[in-house]
């Protein structure tokens, strides 16, 4: 019975390892396909997401979408140097309210494709053995055409990490580094943790 025990142990544990290992390596474009595709279809199958329901499609983007992404670094990056002067506490309240802003940003994205027949075309990036850094192209393929929307990623111990988001022909990182830069000026990082939670108070509304 010991026997039978460790061989499932032994088992077990080389299929977690692999499991790790085969999702380190897991190319770009697959990871973005795996969080893009498994939002929408979780949506559409799910009765209150596909009527509108902007909380339960948030939910899904938390759970489905929020693993795929590396948003601290996205807040990094936002916030410039700022990031650096802010205490723990100012960066911990930077992240956690910069990142509910952005999913609520691509929650609202997603909800217009919820009633709509809609595929999706990844473009695979010729990724150099050593690159830490790419951009996956997608197309949104539907009623309304044919929409590019590009995902930048990051090489990470924990493999591929999606960090910006070109969605209308911007990158969300430019263009919150100029909404940020302007509070930032005007009192530094508690001005622009105000600015967020006044900002996230009004969309949850």
């Amino acid at each position: 019975m010991k026997r039978y025990l460790l061989i499932c142990f032994t088992f077990l544990f080389a299929s977690l390892c692999f499991s790790g290992t085969a999702l380190a390596q897991t190319s770009p474009d697959a990871v973005v396909k795996a969080a893009v595709e498994g939002t929408v279809n979780a949506m559409k199958a799910d009765p209150q997401a596909k009527s509108g329901d902007m909380a339960k499609i948030t939910q899904l983007v938390e759970t489905r979408f929020l693993l795929a992404t590396d948003f601290q670094r996205t807040t990094r990056i936002a916030v410039g140097k700022a990031w650096q002067s802010a205490t723990p506490e100012q960066q911990k309240q930077l992240y956690d309210q910069f990142q509910t802003l952005l999913v609520r940003t691509y929650a609202a994205s997603l909800a217009q494709l919820r009633d709509q027949d809609v595929k999706f075309k990844f473009d695979s990036p010729n990724v150099d053995a050593n690159a830490k850094d790419t951009v996956v192209e997608s197309h949104v393929i539907s009623t309304g055409g044919d929409n590019p929307v590009r995902y930048r990623l990051e090489k990470t111990p924990q493999g591929w990490k999606i960090y910006d988001i070109d969605m209308m022909g911007a990158w969300l990182i430019q263009v919150y580094q100029q909404q940020f830069a302007g509070q930032l000026q005007k009192g530094g990082p508690d001005a622009l943790i105000k600015y967020l939670q006044e900002h996230n108070a009004r969309s949850a509304g």
